[in-house]
């Protein structure tokens, strides 16, 4: 009885199938319970969040998460993301541009500030932190922090986490506060373009932007583009979508499916066990958070003597959080969804585009600065 238990446990830990359908239990389980408590994208944080528990409580279980299963996830995202850009928001970013790259360098200078205050304050490399303070959504940054050598992918992780779950909750307690009023304003119908998310209606469209994603995709990840599986197919979409041909939002249940495949991939990186001073990162993270929605906020009264706007449009447009739920809070205060969309988008392809390279040269100017240090006079 012992050699045969001993036998299903060895073949347990060999079969990649049979491991991967173990963590999908745990990373469903995980989505339905955050979804019936009401958290916030339930799909994505309760499937990481008990991936994560699961993989720590049951070590004769080692689990396992195919590559392939999060690049699909981030193929979905990427269509999603790529349906927000339309002519209207592309005329809306034209007539902004300047003050769009204006305040997307401030949002990151200020990022960047915060993070050299948590690594002096916690001893934690430079880099790490930076890639854990920049607000460009969660599994867009951990994608990115994969890709780069010496990057703590569990603090990166959890910095970013930390940040998303207070803005999801602090950002709509303080647009629903009377520092705002938020029946003034009107929606714009830019932003919600895409047509109605409806099975029926995703027939035969959605049969060339699932080839275009894909096909996309693999020439991004072929010629080594930065999180080529979000990008390629956010691209491909953006061509189809201004040259006429219409797209179709997604119906919501294959929303929660990205979000688990992302949820269950992101999970088994976290280590906590790894973290170092986990009190004192934890009130550094917090401190962090409050302290860039608080720049956010004063940045967005800034933005509003630039231009023509409400306070609410303002503060979402400049609202370090992801471009998805900015924009669902903008349709329940009626804020203006192509300016917020707008400005979402432009900060993530200017992360996307531009933070990359300039991260590496920064890092790379790091480590020949210490190797000069350390060469022998």
């Amino acid at each position: 009885m012992t050699d045969t238990a001993s036998l299903n446990n060895s073949r347990l830990r060999n079969n990649k199938w049979l491991r991967f359908l173990v963590t999908c239990v745990f990373a469903v389980i995980g989505g339905f319970i955050f979804q019936w408590i009401h958290m916030p994208i339930p799909w994505l944080l309760g499937s990481m969040v008990f991936v994560m528990i699961g993989s720590k409580l049951f070590k004769g279980v080692s689990f396992f998460w195919p590559g392939q299963v999060r690049n699909t996830g981030m193929i979905i995202i990427g269509y999603t993301m790529g349906l927000s850009f339309t002519l209207s928001t592309l005329n809306q970013i034209g007539h902004q541009l300047p003050t769009m790259v204006l305040f997307t360098a401030l949002l990151l200078v200020v990022a960047a500030a915060i993070a050299f205050m948590i690594a002096f304050l916690s001893g934690i490399p430079f880099p790490t932190v930076l890639m854990g303070s920049i607000p460009g959504g969660l599994s867009q940054m951990i994608t990115l922090a994969e890709e780069v050598e010496g990057i703590d992918l569990t603090v990166v992780t959890f910095l970013q986490v930390s940040r998303l779950i207070m803005i999801i909750f602090c950002v709509p307690l303080l647009i629903f506060s009377p520092l705002f009023h938020t029946s003034g304003s009107h929606a714009s119908g830019a932003a919600s373009a895409a047509l109605s998310a409806d099975w029926s209606a995703l027939f035969p469209h959605i049969w060339l932007f699932a080839v275009v994603c894909v096909a996309f995709a693999l020439v991004g990840k072929r010629i080594k583009f930065p999180t080529a599986f979000l990008l390629g197919p956010m691209i491909g979409t953006i061509l189809l979508n201004l040259s006429g041909y219409e797209g179709y939002s997604l119906p919501p249940v294959v929303l929660s499916l990205s979000q688990l495949m992302m949820g269950g991939y992101i999970g088994l990186l976290l280590k906590p066990e790894n973290l170092k001073h986990k009190v004192k990162i934890i009130l550094l993270a917090i401190l962090s958070g409050v302290v860039l929605i608080a720049c956010s906020l004063g940045l967005s009264v800034l933005l509003t003597q630039f231009h023509a706007i409400t306070e609410v449009t303002s503060f979402l447009s400049l609202s370090p959080g992801g471009m998805d739920q900015m924009a669902l809070i903008a349709k329940e205060v009626n804020g203006d969804l192509s300016v917020v969309t707008c400005y979402q988008l432009f900060r993530t392809l200017f992360i996307f585009f531009a933070v990359p390279p300039l991260l590496r040269l920064i890092f790379r100017s790091m480590l020949k600065g210490k190797k000069l240090a350390n060469r022998p006079m």
